[in-house]
């Protein structure tokens, strides 16, 4: 049986007895049904795992002891800051999830023309804390010890106007350029327009702000699975994607 991985934001020192959260509590006493003496991994983001091991069972809460901490090597060399067009439905907590798995760093949600979501600020910080919780189930998936920061959605136009140093690329059916063109990077940014795709007066903002257009074949993806392909594709050019 594979050990089961939970995220606790907290400081996990060697030899502390603590009680997990509500919802972790939840998973593993009542769900999982594990018991006294079972083990868990722990991490907090920090980049470590922490070994630890259930040490009492209580009908509302649980208790584990931290027994050790390692450090956990799965972070890609290549940091990718993804922008996402915001989508319908599932499709957007499909992206943000299988973006996590492959490696991202950062994830910023993008209101664009096409996006066809109306968010006022409740909705809006209700669905940023929804992503953010996928992207921390995704890392205890994963294997994965440092969770990507999920942002508040911004407007492309603001997103762009961000400074970065990093290699902006935008996907574009219609761009000459490939990932195998590319020179070689180690931070990127890349934006990925919602169903529909990017309007052309996007398309000229994105190169105007310094994206090169990049395309990933002959076929047209949905939004999530051009999510899903880029990322795979730069992982494996400049990543550890083997």
């Amino acid at each position: 049986m594979r050990t089961i991985r939970i995220y606790q934001p907290l400081a996990l020192p060697a030899g502390a007895k603590l009680a997990l959260s509500d919802d972790a509590a939840n998973h593993v006493g009542r769900v999982l049904r594990m018991q006294a003496g079972q083990p868990l991994q722990l991490f907090n983001g920090d980049g470590k795992n922490y070994a630890a091991t259930i040490s009492e069972v209580g009908k509302k809460q649980l208790w584990v002891t931290i027994d050790s901490s390692s450090d956990n090597p799965v972070e890609s060399p290549l940091r990718i800051h993804l922008g996402q067009g915001i989508s319908r439905g599932d499709r957007m907590d499909f992206a943000i999830q299988k973006a996590v798995e492959l490696g991202v760093t950062e994830i910023t949600p993008l209101f664009t023309e096409r996006c066809g979501v109306k968010l006022d600020a409740e909705r809006l910080a209700k669905r940023t804390e929804q992503w953010q919780k996928i992207a921390i189930s995704a890392c205890e998936q994963s294997g994965r010890s440092v969770v990507p920061t999920v942002h508040t959605a911004v407007s492309l136009q603001q997103w762009l106007a961000s400074p970065t140093k990093a290699l902006r690329l935008t996907l574009d059916p219609r761009a000459a350029a490939t990932i195998k063109t590319l020179t070689p990077a180690s931070d990127i940014q890349l934006v990925i327009g919602p169903e529909g795709g990017f309007t052309d007066t996007e398309v000229s903002q994105t190169a105007a702000a310094g994206f090169t257009g990049i395309t990933l074949g002959p076929r047209i993806l949905r939004t999530e699975t051009a999510a899903l392909t880029a990322i795979s594709a730069l992982q494996l050019q400049f990543g550890d994607l083997a």
